[in-house]
């Protein structure tokens, strides 16, 4: 059997969204898959020390995280690159010219950093575990590690913030912007290049909008049944819903189990 490098994203595919846990016929495949020979991934925008906890409770040791930025190779953290510096600074800047509230995140922790109380007066605590570290004397222009920031902006006011485009974007919640990493492709070529692996043998799962990155022709992309449309078009192939156990019933139409 040729060997495949499998990648799967964490939320809506692999999991039930209801309550957060694999679905037991999608854990049961990926290390099937294993005991094949095939390699197997997560591929997610968490953050490693977020994902970590995922990969371990469910026995895997690789993973392109932090939106492609983070790479664990065999349970070994190889690789977190940070944002652009002079990029988040200058973000950073304008949303104080603004009036925005912001905090941003530099180690690999739940903590998050800010000169003051803005961002939680403007938007509340996240939903996210976070612990917020408000330091007056911080100096945003000798801060040179960002992983991530998150600002004030609301939806309707985004427009306002023209130096987003600096750094990648996303919005789950209307009262905040939040720029991390969406790379996971260039997370999964980088990955590719360390294994010596042909990237045509490439395979990936995703169900949502920040999967659509890594969904390329340069290899092979299965798109959920509850995935959104636009993800479900750029698919080489749509398996059925993540419950109705899509991930199994895929690999064993194409003999990979």
């Amino acid at each position: 059997m040729e060997k495949k490098y499998f990648f799967f994203d964490i939320d809506g595919t692999l999991t039930d969204r209801s309550n957060h846990q694999v679905v037991p016929s999608a854990l049961e495949t990926l290390h099937q898959l294993e005991k094949n020979g095939h390699f197997v991934a997560i591929a997610t925008g968490r953050a490693h020390y977020k994902a970590e906890k995922f990969t371990k409770a469910n026995g895997f040791s690789n993973m392109v995280c932090n939106g492609g930025n983070g790479l664990v190779i065999h349970n070994e953290f190889v690789e977190n690159i940070s944002l652009d510096t002079e990029g988040c600074r200058k973000i950073i800047h304008q949303a104080e010219e603004l009036g925005y509230g912001w905090c941003a995140a530099v180690d690999d922790t739940k903590d998050v950093y800010m000169t003051d109380d803005l961002f939680l007066r403007q938007v509340g605590k996240r939903k996210e575990p976070t612990r917020y570290i408000i330091d007056d004397a911080l100096n945003v222009d000798e801060m040179d590690h960002f992983l991530k920031i998150y600002v004030a902006v609301p939806k309707e006011e985004e427009e306002r913030l023209t130096s987003k485009e600096l750094i990648g974007h996303l919005r789950f919640e209307p009262e905040y912007l939040m720029f991390q990493p969406d790379n996971k492709r260039g997370g999964i070529l980088k990955m590719m290049e360390r294994l010596h692996g042909d990237i045509k043998d490439v395979v990936v799962f995703g169900d949502d909008y920040n999967d659509l990155d890594m969904f390329c022709p340069e290899w092979f992309s299965i798109a959920m049944g509850n995935g959104c449309q636009e993800l479900k078009d750029a698919a080489d192939y749509v398996t059925e819903t993540n419950l109705n156990d899509g991930i199994q019933k895929a690999c064993r139409h194409f003999g990979w189990i």
